[in-house]
């Protein structure tokens, strides 16, 4: 007699749910999607079963998905063909979890900053300035894609004013028109101020001149999550003083990312644009 080992038990969906702690409703979600296919299903029921020896793989499931990984993620991980391929996208997934973990901790500490009783004031600085040729990309960006567009940005600016040789005048910049903020996707300028007109660019980047305006000017010093924060105080301020125009809003780029990693060092001037200069060298908010 041929022994072939013991036969597999047949669990039900709801007995699996219970010993998985994974809903009837998200184990056939996972059927459907190809990530957790039950072991049998009654072809002329429908109902479907599971064996014993699929509750690791469920666990494993759980735990990734508590991780917040997407389950196509998932998948790859269950399904790579070697240890490698694996570990990958566990670890690009870890440090997605580390990223967000970081941005909690930043958010909490700039919480407890707003909720002191006297917030500290932030100075702000009225500036004319003239118009100034420059190097720019200009594109329509959606908000939740404007950090990697900045990057993708500034790193060809920066490129093609290293191919050309051309001489920077003054730290590099963003115009942010209105529609950005109000409908989350606008037409952005990102730009490198230059000594004299470009005579070259490159396929996204074109010479421009940066127009000129009257600036109320505020140093955002930290983490550019917390941005937000200057921005209002600086709005309220102009508010207040009832000098706002119509005109894009600007950021010039002292120390960011690109620069260091550490952002208690970041350092970013927001110009917000004003009709009045004539109130003096400079005020507090």
């Amino acid at each position: 007699m041929i022994d072939n080992g013991p036969v597999p038990v047949r669990l039900s969906i709801g007995d699996f749910s219970r010993m998985t702690h994974l809903s009837v409703k998200a184990l056939r979600h996972y059927h459907d999607i190809g990530l957790l296919e039950p072991a049998h299903v009654d072809r002329f029921s429908g109902y479907r079963y599971y064996d014993t020896g699929q509750v690791a793989r469920a666990q494993v499931i759980r735990r990734f998905r508590e991780l917040g990984m997407p389950t196509e993620e998932v998948k790859a991980v269950l399904d790579a063909p070697d240890v490698p391929g694996r570990n990958d996208v566990i670890m690009a997934h870890l440090d997605r979890v580390h990223a967000q973990l970081e941005q909690a901790r930043t958010t909490v500490e700039t919480l407890r900053a707003m909720l002191r009783p006297e917030p500290v004031p932030v100075p702000v600085e009225y500036r004319v300035v003239p118009a100034v040729p420059a190097l720019a990309v200009g594109e329509v960006v959606a908000a939740a894609d404007a950090v990697e567009w900045w990057m993708g940005a500034f790193d060809e600016l920066e490129a093609v004013v290293a191919e050309t040789g051309a001489q920077r005048a003054g730290p590099s910049g963003t115009l942010f028109p209105g529609d950005f903020f109000e409908a989350e996707k606008g037409d952005l300028v990102a730009f490198v101020p230059l000594l004299h007109p470009a005579r070259h660019g490159s396929e996204r980047a074109h010479p421009y001149e940066v127009p000129a305006a009257e600036l109320a000017v505020a140093l955002h010093a930290g983490a550019f999550s917390d941005i937000d924060i200057t921005y209002g105080r600086l709005g309220v301020h102009v508010a207040s003083a009832a000098i706002g125009v119509d005109g894009p809003i600007r950021e010039y780029y002292l120390k960011t990312l690109r620069d260091t990693p550490d952002e208690t060092r970041h350092r970013i001037e927001v110009g917000w644009p004003v009709f009045q200069t004539a109130l003096g060298g400079g005020a507090r908010l």
